[in-house]
């Protein structure tokens, strides 16, 4: 084996922890050492079990010994993977399997950065040219301007400094693996640990050292995420876009706000995992509540329109979390362990981006599936106007849902930089709670008018106290707020998009306004030919069953920001309908679909005691 290589991976569990105190917990220093020794294990065992050489099979069981004792250092965080590390430690000891154990080490190195919760890439996106201006003064005098270790001072040394230029040694490490290296040092060698060095200059020379080798970027370089460019070796980045685009991979790093929002929401949460273990369940919830408008909710848009299934999951973890440090339980280790994971998947993909076709479709999808339901809604009022002759009024019914569009287009304009984090929960909670009551006005006073046909000789007259000044003003604001939530919630959603492909989502938003229009005027048509009092049963339905939804939706937004409490019950979540699996939402909504019901049959009762009457009589 590449001696350089050996002693640019052994660091991670040969050398004292002490010098990176002040950075990290105990733990998490053993976390990290354990799963430097199986990362090494994966890597080189097989080559030392074909080299047959006695040292390096000597030494492999020494790693082995290590990793063993680092698990069980660990305790009961850690105790599920210690039968599993001794049961490389068996195969290793006997010198066998050399390909199961690089794909168990592999597997476990997996498994211990999610329980762990482990951090392997920058906070920051590296600077090159720091990095640069480091390795001149730190590391030039052994390995050279250029990297090569090509210096007469070299070769009095045992082991040799590392060859950057050297495309087989490059080819296997990461820059995650070099960044360690420059923090702790090689013990036994001329590597010195550089203690002083902030961790952002260590990760830009780490960075820097990649691009030695390389020539100058020509063109664009792929989308690929500073978590994903932190762990891959040079190899796998030339199998995965090619060895054209490995100098530009390496050498422009991407600016990716979405990677810096989610890697601070990660940082709240180990500030909240911090302040639980130290007995401040306030302060943990309020870094978590922090975590999640700060970090998570600005890209959440981003995040929803490539991975819906996992702002899910993220959702779910923030709320569990926050209800571990509301009760001060020590399930917020496991619950913000958990959470980091997902974070950390999420800032994996952060750096793709999606194709025009991609996003077209994306957008179509979610201007139909918000716009339904406000269409419904719309088509509804004015068919029942059409139905009672009071088509002069469609104009307030049609002012207060393009009102709703139109502060929509704001929302668009303006961004998150000025409708993110609590200000859009609590728009939408608001917005949403604001409709409910808004709905249930529009649900009475079609019920109420549903029985109109047995005064057909006064209709004009009623409709005229029915669709007075104050009624009209009710109109206007049922259409304003079934259409503003849907309308603020697409334009988030479609800025998210447009960070991709703007000229997907103009497309997009063109073909989705045209299949809203032709659906609103199929509602239309097919309610004008249905008999009156059918239609405003069902206009009655929808629009109680909207506002169900709506409170479901609203209440949860509000437990979001921290301004209702959690009571959560096992439940199913379907987020387009609003359930959610908490008391909070659920009995309420229980309640709002159990008293329109009631009412239906009660009235059916009474009616039904007048016939009896009147047959008796």
């Amino acid at each position: 084996m590449n001696h350089a290589v050996r002693v640019l991976l052994c660091l991670l569990f040969l050398v004292p922890w002490s010098a990176l105190a002040a950075e990290s917990g105990a733990d998490e220093r053993t976390w990290h050492r354990l799963v430097g020794i199986l990362q090494y294990l994966e890597a080189d065992y097989p080559a030392a079990i074909e080299s047959q050489s006695a040292f390096e099979l000597e030494e492999q069981k020494s790693f082995a010994a290590e990793a063993v004792s680092a698990a069980q250092e660990l305790g009961a965080q850690a105790s599920i993977f210690v039968p599993r590390v001794k049961a490389i430690q068996a195969r290793v000891d006997q010198s066998k399997d050399p390909e199961g154990v690089s794909r168990d080490c592999g597997a476990l190195v997996q498994d211990l950065v999610l329980v762990g919760g482990l951090a392997r890439s920058p906070r920051h996106p590296p600077d090159l040219k720091r990095g640069a201006e480091l390795f001149q003064t730190n590391c030039a005098a052994c390995h050279a301007a250029d990297g090569s270790a090509n210096l007469p001072i070299a070769t009095t040394m045992e082991p040799a400094p590392a060859n950057f230029q050297d495309a087989e040694l490059m080819g296997g490490l990461t820059p995650y693996k070099a960044f360690n290296t420059t923090s702790f040092g090689v013990p036994g060698t001329a590597m010195p640990a550089f203690p002083t060095l902030t961790e952002d200059e260590r990760w830009s020379l780490a960075f820097f050292a990649f691009t030695l080798r390389l020539p100058p970027c020509e063109g664009t370089p792929p989308r690929a995420s500073l978590e994903r460019l932190a762990n891959a070796t040079d190899d796998e980045l030339v199998k995965d876009f090619g060895a054209d685009k490995l100098a530009c991979l390496r050498r422009e790093l991407p600016q990716v706000d979405e990677e810096r929002s989610l890697m601070a929401a990660r940082d709240g949460v180990q500030e909240a995992m911090r302040q639980g273990a130290a007995g401040n369940p306030s302060a943990a919830k309020a870094a978590l509540l922090d975590a999640y408008l700060n970090g998570l909710e600005p890209v959440e848009p981003k995040l929803t329109s490539r991975d819906s299934a996992l702002v899910l999951k993220l959702e779910q973890g923030f709320l569990k979390a926050r209800l571990a440090a509301e009760n001060g339980s020590p399930k917020l280790q496991d619950e913000g362990r958990e959470l980091i994971a997902l974070l950390d998947q999420a800032r994996r993909d952060s750096g793709s981006a999606a194709d025009l076709v991609s996003t077209l479709w994306l957008t179509v999808f979610i201007l139909l599936r918000e716009g339904f339901e406000a269409a419904i809604i719309v088509a509804a009022l004015l068919a029942a106007l059409k139905k009672m002759k009071a088509t002069e009024h469609v104009r307030v019914v049609h002012a207060g849902w393009m009102s709703a569009l139109v502060v929509g287009a704001i929302a668009y304009v303006l961004g998150r930089h000025l409708l993110a984090g609590a200000e859009r929960e609590w728009m939408e909670g608001v917005a949403a709670l604001v409709a409910v009551g808004m709905l249930l006005y529009a649900a009475l006073w079609l019920n109420a008018r549903s029985n109109m046909s047995q005064f057909m000789g006064e209709l004009r007259e009623k409709m005229k106290g029915a669709l007075g000044r104050g009624s009209l003003f009710g109109l206007f604001l049922i259409a304003f707020t079934a259409v503003l939530r849907e309308s603020f919630e697409t334009a988030i959603f479609l800025q998210g998009l447009a960070l991709d492909s703007p000229a997907g989502v103009a497309w997009g938003a063109l073909v989705g306004a045209v299949a809203l229009v032709i659906l609103v005027l199929f509602i239309n048509r097919l309610g004008f030919r249905l008999p009156m009092k059918t239609l405003f049963n069902i206009s009655t339905v929808v629009l109680v069953v909207t506002a169900v939804m709506l409170l479901g939706k609203g209440l949860h937004s509000l437990q979001e920001v921290g301004a209702l409490p959690l009571y959560p019950v096992s439940f199913v979540t379907i987020d387009l309908l609003g359930i959610y699996p908490d008391l909070l939402s659920l009995v309420p909504q229980v309640l709002l679909a159990a008293v329109p019901l009631a009412l239906v049959l009660m009235r059916r009762r009474a009616r039904s005691e007048r016939v009896t009457e009147v047959s008796a009589s």
